[in-house]
């Protein structure tokens, strides 16, 4: 790849938006060079193509940033518009990919509830939590999958939403294993988990995704200081990792 091409993605090991960005590109087949940042001592590059919110990912291509994960996505997608479409052609479908999109973001902001509330509270965020993956269930298996079926599941057609999900719900075992509960229940939730299952076995999404223990640290960690998980702002990682250099160093 050419300088005047190259693609560089800044961001953290942990960062589920960081994930999304990365596998965006593998899925397009795009090479890009990875900068891990740490969010405690902020790199001059980090500061320069993000000066709003100064967090990741971002995204650099032709040496102009591109920054805010679901806008890269977009961004990606338009640029390099061969091969597989992250989100389709047509105008409603995509108005419809788009909503469910952000939808999976404010389940996102559930699941963060049961970390950052008190013991008496946890019930009622995680009843939140099941409503909201009950109501996605019901949306995206209408529309998602012809054959309301996630067992064809394949790399080469990863669209939008499978990449919302890996960055998110695929941590939901680190999750479930850090606060004793269940979040994805596959009585009540059989095609989101029987999804979620599909797109692990993906070699490509297994290379993308954080290792396991590493994300029950990070998590552990959470629980025990009661530090804010995520930043409301989009939920870009915020100083978790730089709080965990000291603990985990070598490991991520």
């Amino acid at each position: 790849m050419g300088e005047e091409s190259k693609v560089v993605v800044h961001g953290t090991w942990a960062s589920a938006f960081t994930k999304r960005v990365e596998l965006a590109l593998k899925i397009k087949g795009i090479p890009f060079e990875y900068v891990e940042e740490n969010l405690r001592n902020k790199s001059p590059l980090l500061l320069k193509y993000n000066p709003v919110h100064k967090k990741v990912p971002v995204l650099v291509h032709n040496g102009k940033p591109i920054c805010e994960s679901v806008i890269i996505l977009e961004y990606i997608d338009e640029t390099w518009p061969s091969g597989t479409k992250l989100l389709p052609q047509e105008p409603y479908q995509r108005a419809k990919f788009r909503f469910w999109a952000a939808y999976i973001e404010q389940l996102l902001d559930s699941v963060a509830k049961l970390f950052n509330t008190e013991k008496a509270a946890q019930g009622k965020a995680l009843e939140e939590v099941h409503e909201k993956l009950r109501i996605l269930e019901d949306g995206v298996k209408e529309f998602y999958f012809v054959e309301k079926s996630p067992d064809h599941v394949h790399a080469e057609k990863l669209g939008m939403l499978d990449i919302m999900m890996v960055g998110h719900l695929v941590a939901f075992k680190a999750q479930e294993e850090v606060l004793g509960v269940k979040i994805i229940d596959p009585e009540k939730n059989p095609f989101i988990a029987s999804w979620i299952q599909a797109l692990i076995q993906l070699p490509m999404v297994k290379e993308t995704l954080p290792p396991h223990d590493n994300m029950v640290g990070l998590l552990q960690f959470v629980k025990q200081t009661g530090i804010k998980l995520m930043d409301k702002s989009r939920g870009h990682d915020r100083d978790l990792k730089g709080k965990l250099q000291s603990s985990t160093q070598g490991t991520m």
